[in-house]
């Protein structure tokens, strides 16, 4: 899959949660390998930040991003409708602090994304793929978030409250294209017992009954709820039992599980890439939520790339017979077995290392590892398959490598490994040549890597 960005710009506007301010916040197309970038307009030299986890400096006024002394709050609802649609690409221009509030939901910024449409770029779609169990939990609250693999993403949420109203909840996404209709909608929720301490400390200043889901949970006498309702400058109401006292009827029976969905898909796209794997979250909350994307934005800058997904049982795109066809090496030479995947700038090859390959006659008979120039070797003949994959016809060309560069050696290759090459354009093919970069991983991490240039030229005769 490609990556996408926006087909249109588009813009919304309304009054920030926390501050009050009315705020217009601008989404525009992006180029590939963009990201989720925030622009405060309304500062000198008019900033940009990251919206990646380890910029998530607080998360007491919703989602809170910073550099230096810039920084943006309350962005998980607008990054949620992003996330849910495919954008992996796109700048928001903000002349305030924070995202604009809306009615609490993330419906706006859906309805929005669908007018404005998206288009496909040219890269390949970069996901984090989750290969085995992650977990990150807070003891002292009982919150978690588990990821298992899966082939797609999905989210299950489970909330619990110490309250007759909003004990427990359940609420679930299989499919992101059920976001707009299942869970943009769900509006933020808060308890009245909560509104004195957020009002103290400046965090609701936008917040009424037309924006959150307000819920009357401990018995206060009507002249206390007036009083919350002068300090929030909203009118006074008359409640006379428990329950969800907001301006508009609940919009689900679990609406306030929803919305922590919303809340979790918002926070998770803080990772940089789209997520493969099946969320599981108990009782979250931004905290718990952007500790994960932190955890796994180190792993992506502790390894670039992911280790290909590797199953044996699966048909090769290529297998030896084919790669013989379209490669005129022979043994002890051919160094690919098959192909397993492919993009348009990309394609991922294997080859299982076995004692009885002839070069460990020599190197070394005591202590067999697999020669270095060997793994680049390998790697180039991917990479021709990936050039050759350009043309038609292909058998009626062959490739030539022209330089090697940047080459490092990261870990031993030894009898009984099985490697997995991954080959990538770093370039556009011109005039027959194009730049390629190239990772052998075993396992999961990376044995060897280079870049090198590759020449495609049509066969004599």
């Amino acid at each position: 899959m490609k990556q996408v960005t926006l087909k249109a710009p588009f813009s919304v506007h309304g009054k920030g949660l926390h501050t009050g301010m009315v705020i217009e916040a601008e989404f525009l197309p992006a180029p590939d390998n963009h990201g989720y970038k925030v622009q405060r307009t309304d500062l000198e030299g008019e900033p940009i930040l990251d919206a990646v986890a380890e910029n998530v400096v607080g998360t007491e006024r919703g989602t809170v991003i910073a550099r230096g002394d810039v920084s943006v709050s309350t962005i998980e609802h607008a990054l949620a409708a992003l996330y849910a649609a495919g954008i992996d690409n796109v700048l928001i221009r903000l002349n305030g602090p924070e995202m604009p509030i809306l009615d609490g939901s993330a419906r706006e910024f859906c309805e929005k994304i669908e007018a404005a449409g998206v288009v496909e770029q040219k890269d390949d779609k970069d996901y984090y793929i989750v290969k085995q169990k992650i977990e990150v939990r807070d003891e002292n609250t009982g919150a978690s978030i588990v990821v298992l693999p899966d082939n797609d993403f999905s989210v299950d949420v489970m909330i619990q409250f110490d309250s007759p109203v909003l004990p427990n909840q359940f609420a679930s996404l299989d499919n992101m294209s059920d976001f707009g209709k299942e869970v943009a909608s769900c509006r933020t929720f808060v308890f009245v017992r909560e509104i004195e301490p957020l009002v103290k400390g400046n965090l609701i200043k936008g917040g009424d009954l037309e924006n959150a889901v307000v819920i009357y949970d401990r018995e206060m006498p009507q002249s206390e709820l007036d009083r919350l309702a002068d300090l929030m400058n909203v009118g006074h109401k008359e409640v006379k039992e428990f329950g969800y006292i907001q301006a508009m009827p609940l919009r689900f029976d679990n609406e306030p599980a929803r919305h922590k969905l919303m809340d979790v898909m918002g926070d998770l796209a803080l990772i940089g890439r789209p997520l493969k794997g099946k969320v599981i979250a108990t009782r979250p909350g931004h905290s718990i939520n952007t500790r994960f994307s932190k955890q796994i934005r180190k792993e992506i800058k502790r390894q670039d790339i992911q280790a290909p997904l590797y199953n044996p049982n699966m048909e090769p795109l290529m297998d030896n017979n084919r790669i013989r066809e379209l490669l005129p090496h022979r043994y002890p030479f051919l160094l690919v077995d098959k192909i397993i995947e492919k993009g348009e700038n990309y394609i991922v090859g294997v080859k299982n290392i076995t004692a009885n390959e002839p070069f460990f006659q020599g190197h070394f008979p005591q202590e067999p590892v697999m020669p270095g120039v060997l793994q680049i070797e390998a790697m180039a003949q991917t990479g021709g398959l990936l050039v050759l994959s350009t043309v038609e016809n292909p058998e009626l060309y062959s490739t030539y490598f022209m330089k090697i560069d940047n080459v490092k050696f990261r870990h031993k290759v030894i009898p009984g490994d099985t490697i997995l090459f991954h080959i990538s354009f770093l370039t556009e093919l011109r005039r027959g040549c194009a730049v390629m970069k190239g990772y052998a991983f075993v396992g999961e991490k990376i044995v060897s890597e280079c870049e090198f240039m590759a020449q495609i030229i049509k066969n004599k005769g």
